[in-house]
């Protein structure tokens, strides 16, 4: 993934996914201009997967931290 789109943040890149694929329903473009509205849409879904992924990892470091702690306190409560 190219550093530039890295640098979206995941809102920015939903958001101008939304818009790509708002303009490729609508139609009335171009082959070249669809083409290019296609692959700008697979790259900014990159974009996406990859900020979840992200998320996704730390929810599951977070959870698995808490069952250890919940282990290693012999799951007592309070």
């Amino acid at each position: 993934m190219a550093e530039a789109e890295t640098a979206l943040g995941y809102e920015q890149a939903r958001d101008e996914l939304i818009e790509v694929v708002r303009k490729l329903e609508a139609g009335g473009t171009s082959l070249e201009e669809s083409l290019a509205l296609w692959e700008r849409g697979e790259e900014l879904a990159k974009v996406c997967r990859h900020w979840l992924e992200g998320a996704r990892a730390r929810l599951d470091s977070a959870l698995a931290a808490r069952d250890a702690a919940d282990a290693a306190d012999g799951g007592r409560e309070g």
